[in-house]
């Protein structure tokens, strides 16, 4: 079996104040060109995938056995990869593809919420989830308690339009374990949540449904800023410090712009047609500035992810007769 899953940008978090009685809220869109991870059964773990990748596959193994008996007897090989904590939800991504092709070789109905809830995420945004689960642009109700925050908004992201991504080689976000004192503290800013209500309700998802890609990306950018009052302490401001210069071009060069969880990735809305040649522009402008890093044209995802052979139970069914 082999689950192809999205990357997902991450769009902001709406209230960590939790002033009406849910913490959080998260935004994100799926964009093509995630993991692509073989999963089969085995007599033994195998796993051939880079060292975190390992790890984080090991520990979903664990979470899925103690929940459903699922055993550890599995060969796993992550065929496509993303590159962990710079703000494309690799972990979410990779856990939920092992998470469901293990529930899927064991004839498992259960939700991705379901799944989610086992692996330990969701626990501050539900963005990585729902996009893995259906691509577009999701939204999340907030947390309330322990479980997954439920989806409230799902659309169909345009394909015309487009993200400029902008990946520096600069230290990387914070992973799950640095960023978890600062997101149980964290008290954020009641006024900026309220805006950034006011702006998704009223701003962006209409012009989202309406195809205006000048007024969401100017909504975007403005709830992006906002999102940076509620974290500015732990970062250096709205935007990382070192990214500042990034968002210089992105500014004069896009609809919209922000930065994606605890970066170093930084994006750009654009439209499609056009984008390969403001990458190339993209590229010059940091090696002018003497930056290191990738640039990509993120194409919208508006599909989950994709899993074939699903019918591979029946391999293992196979398998324990003929070794019987």
């Amino acid at each position: 079996m082999i689950i192809r899953t999205p990357k997902r940008l991450h769009l902001g978090l709406i209230d960590p104040s939790g002033e009406l009685g849910r913490r959080f809220g998260a935004m994100g869109v799926a964009l093509s060109g995630g993991y692509e991870v073989k999963v089969t059964p085995s007599d033994e773990l195998r796993i051939n995938a880079p060292k975190e990748d390992e790890e984080t596959i090991v520990e979903v193994l664990k979470a899925m056995n103690g929940a459903f008996e699922t055993g550890t007897g599995y060969s796993i090989e992550v065929l496509r990869a993303l590159p962990r904590h710079v703000g494309l939800g690799s972990t979410t991504q990779l856990s939920l593809a092992v998470g469901t092709a293990v529930a899927k070789l064991n004839g498992l109905k259960v939700s991705t919420e379901r799944i989610a809830e086992v692996l330990g995420r969701g626990r501050n945004s539900g963005a990585g989830i729902y996009t893995f689960k259906s691509g577009g642009l999701v939204i999340d109700g907030g947390v309330s308690g322990r479980n997954v925050p439920p989806l409230i908004v799902r659309h169909d992201f345009p394909e015309s339009w487009a993200f400029l991504l902008v990946t520096p080689e600069l230290k990387p976000g914070f992973d799950e374990r640095e960023e978890q004192p600062i997101m149980s503290s964290v008290g954020g800013d009641p006024l900026a949540a309220r805006e950034i209500s006011h702006r998704i309700l009223l701003g962006l998802l209409p012009a989202l449904i309406e195809r205006n890609i000048r007024d969401f990306g100017r909504h975007l950018t403005a709830i992006q800023r906002l999102v940076g009052r509620h974290f500015g302490s732990h970062q250096g401001g709205e935007f990382r410090e070192d990214v500042k210069p990034i968002i210089d071009f992105l500014t004069e060069k896009t609809y919209g712009y922000g930065q994606s969880s605890w970066g170093p990735t930084v994006y750009g809305l654009i439209l499609r047609d056009g984008g390969e040649e403001l990458a190339e522009e993209a590229r010059d402008y940091l090696r002018e500035h003497g930056i290191k890093g990738s640039v990509e044209v993120g194409m919208p995802q508006n599909t989950g992810a994709e899993v074939v052979n699903e019918n591979a139970f029946l391999e293992r069914l196979i398998k324990s007769v003929s070794s019987g």
